[in-house]
């Protein structure tokens, strides 16, 4: 019954380090139904703010205004949901006998939980033993509330989700899926574990090119017939790259119009996840409904993007988007690849990662014939030279993405915010 750390009115403030990490270890809720009934702000909004969060994207969640007499109310004309949320300021006695009232009207499989004003263990005692799934005292943090819910529906048998990460550039050719290709071979070689690669660009994906493999099938006949997607078909469709490392192919042919609705890669992503620990994600460049589902919905995601102005607008405005649809996640990862081409103007990682607030886990440096060389043999950078400096980068960013170690910090430049000047082209 212990509480997460919450401070009372602050909703709308930003969540410490502390609550993200909370969030990032919980997992994802199933497709549920839940109803909550809350007699005060302070209750309702954490449950508002946890209905909104990517890990209760499939849950459906409607809060009311008004305790367990509104429930009550509603209930004797309404089938009960899945899960039943209720705050009540009532004295333990008083709240029993109303409880005894509600359930009158709830269907079997219903599952409650009540949040109570009185930390009584005998209230406690009585409510689980009268049935009630959970009591937790007020006030509760929105990682309380998803927490909760986890505990209920979430089976503790169950395999464990791996974990997702996004790749996606501030512009086309900067480079992500080398990338996300190196990374996940980084991430398979380092740590042991499997990595599967998903490659989402299906007319122009490099995936199949970089890896050197040729196989029939792949992403395409997973996401054009859902209906067929569990762990045993997905397994047909892989091509193996390496005793840990397995990848999954876009056709990279423009026979066919490949338009998706917004969530067409998400079970497929869902049965990924079930199926090995680390899943790297391979978004191309483009902004539509299911590549902003698929982002939203990473673990983590990583923008690559080159010193240049064009680069550091689109990376803002992506830095901005996601920090608006995963306001309880850590901001994406930025890696500044291609520094140093010769007689090209470029913008200092520095000033680049000023206006962003996100501190560069990699600066690159731009090395045409290393990277050029991996790409024509079909090898990884760390297979063409081990000891090269690059490979320690991905090494390190490998790291940082799977939670073994944090991207160091730098000191801020004192550089205005470069992005008036676009604003200034506009107007």
């Amino acid at each position: 019954m212990s509480n997460l750390a919450y401070e009372p009115g602050t909703g709308d403030q930003e969540w410490s380090n502390t609550d993200i990490a909370q969030m990032s270890a919980l997992r994802p809720i199933p497709r549920i139904s839940i109803q909550a009934f809350c007699e005060t702000e302070s209750v309702a909004n954490p449950i508002e703010r946890a209905g909104e969060d990517r890990r209760m994207s499939k849950a459906h969640l409607k809060v009311h205004m008004g305790g367990l007499a509104t429930a009550i109310e509603f209930y004797q004309s309404a089938p009960t949901p899945n899960l039943i949320i209720l705050e009540s300021r009532a004295e333990p006695k008083e709240l029993l006998e109303s409880l005894g009232q509600l359930a009158e009207f709830c269907d079997p499989t219903t599952k409650v939980v009540v949040i109570g004003h009185y930390n009584d263990v005998w209230l406690y005692r009585e409510l689980i033993r009268s049935g009630i799934s959970e009591y937790v005292v007020a006030p509760m943090s929105m990682a309380d509330i998803v927490g909760v819910i986890a505990t209920i529906f979430v089976d503790p048998e169950a395999a464990p989700i791996g974990r997702s990460v996004a790749f996606i550039g501030a512009k086309g050719g900067v480079g992500s899926s080398t990338i996300a290709h190196n990374l996940a071979w980084s991430m398979s070689t380092l740590f042991g574990s499997e990595v599967l690669v998903a490659d989402m660009d299906l007319p122009f994906g490099t995936a199949n090119i970089n890896f050197d493999q040729d196989p029939a099938q792949g992403i395409a006949e997973a996401v054009f017939a859902p209906e067929r997607i569990d762990e045993v078909y997905l397994d047909r469709l892989l091509a193996q790259c390496s005793t840990q490392l397995s990848l999954l192919a876009a056709p990279s042919t423009l026979e066919r119009v490949y338009d998706f609705e917004p969530d067409a890669f998400a079970h497929l992503i869902d049965t990924a996840q079930r199926s090995v620990p680390l899943l790297v994600l391979d978004v191309p460049h483009a902004w539509n409904g299911w590549t902003k589902n698929t982002l939203t919905r990473a673990d983590e995601i990583v923008i690559t993007a080159t010193p240049e102005l064009a680069n550091l607008r689109n990376t803002k405005n992506l830095v901005d988007m996601l920090r608006k649809l995963r306001p309880n996640d850590t901001p994406p990862k930025l890696v500044i690849n291609q520094v140093g081409i010769p007689k090209r103007p470029e913008i200092s990682a520095t000033d680049f990662a000023e206006p962003l607030g996100i501190e560069p886990m990699a600066i690159i440096p731009f090395d045409p014939q290393l990277f050029g060389n991996a790409s024509n043999n079909g090898r990884m950078i760390g297979e063409m030279d081990g000891k090269h400096a690059v490979v320690q980068m991905f090494n390190d960013i490998a790291h940082v993405l799977t939670g073994r170690s944090e991207t160091k910090t730098k000191k801020k430049s004192g550089l205005g915010d470069l992005l008036g000047r676009l604003n200034r082209k506009k107007k």
